[in-house]
C-alpha cells in the first residue's frame, strides 16, 4: 500500500500543480495583463456614445436610414436577430461566416442582383458599372464592419441630402475614419462604417442645437 501511494506521489504532486499554474495562475497573469496593458481590446474593442456601448470597431452592423453610411452585405445578418426570429429558432446562437457560394451559383446571382438594385434605388445618380465590388460582396466573417474609401465616399451625395450635411463636410468625416495600410504598404485603406456613422450623427445633433 504504501509502495501504491508512493508511486502515485510524484504524478498527483505534478498534476496539482500544472493545474494550478495552467488553471488558474496563467489565466489570471493573462487576464490582468490584458485589462492593464490592453484593457480595450480585451473588451471587445467597445465604441460608446455617452457612457453607452453603441457596437464595436471589429464588428459591423446594418444601417437603413438614408442618413447614414451603409456597410457590406453580411451572410450571418451581422450576428443580430429580432426576438421573433430567436422564438422561431431562427437563431441558433453566436455566428460568424459566409455562405461560400460559387460565382456561378444562381442563389448568390440573386442576392447581388436584389442588392444591387436596391443601392441603385437608393442611390439614383450612381451608375452600376460604378458600384465598388466591396459593396455587393459578403466579408469571410459576415461581420467584416469596414468597407473601401470608394464605397465610402460613392454613397456622399445621396447622404447629403437626406442628412442636409455637405457634402465637403462628409468627405472630411469618411477622411478623418479612414485607417491607412501598416507602413503606408501593407494591406489597404478601410473605412469604419460605424464610426462615420457615429461622426454623421454628432454632426446631425450639431445642426439641430444651431
Amino acid at each position: 500500500m504504501k509502495k501504491i501511494i508512493y508511486t502515485l506521489k510524484t504524478p498527483f504532486l505534478l498534476t496539482v500543480t500544472f493545474m494550478i499554474i495552467c488553471g488558474i495562475g496563467y489565466p489570471l497573469l493573462v487576464t490582468g495583463l490584458g485589462q492593464t496593458l490592453f484593457s480595450y481590446q480585451a473588451n471587445g474593442s467597445q465604441i460608446k456614445e455617452n457612457g453607452k456601448v453603441v457596437g464595436s470597431a471589429l464588428i459591423g452592423q446594418a444601417f437603413t436610414e438614408t442618413t447614414y453610411l451603409k456597410g457590406r452585405p453580411s451572410g450571418v445578418n451581422y450576428n443580430t436577430y429580432t426576438a421573433a426570429e430567436k422564438e422561431n429558432g431562427h437563431y441558433l446562437g453566436v455566428a460568424s461566416g459566409s455562405e461560400n457560394l460559387a460565382p456561378s451559383n444562381p442563389d448568390l446571382k440573386k442576392r447581388v442582383a436584389q442588392d444591387m438594385a436596391r443601392f441603385l434605388d437608393q442611390n439614383p445618380t450612381i451608375k452600376k458599372e460604378a458600384i465598388p465590388t466591396d459593396l455587393m460582396t459578403a466579408s469571410g466573417s459576415g461581420l467584416d464592419p469596414h468597407i473601401s474609401p470608394e464605397s465610402a465616399k460613392i454613397q456622399v451625395p445621396e447622404i447629403a441630402k437626406a442628412s442636409k450635411i455637405s457634402e465637403k463636410k462628409l468627405y472630411q468625416l469618411i477622411d478623418a475614419q479612414t485607417t491607412k495600410p501598416a507602413l503606408n504598404f501593407l494591406g489597404t485603406p478601410t473605412v469604419n462604417v460605424l464610426a462615420v456613422n457615429l461622426a454623421i450623427h454628432a454632426q446631425l445633433n450639431t445642426d439641430k442645437s444651431n
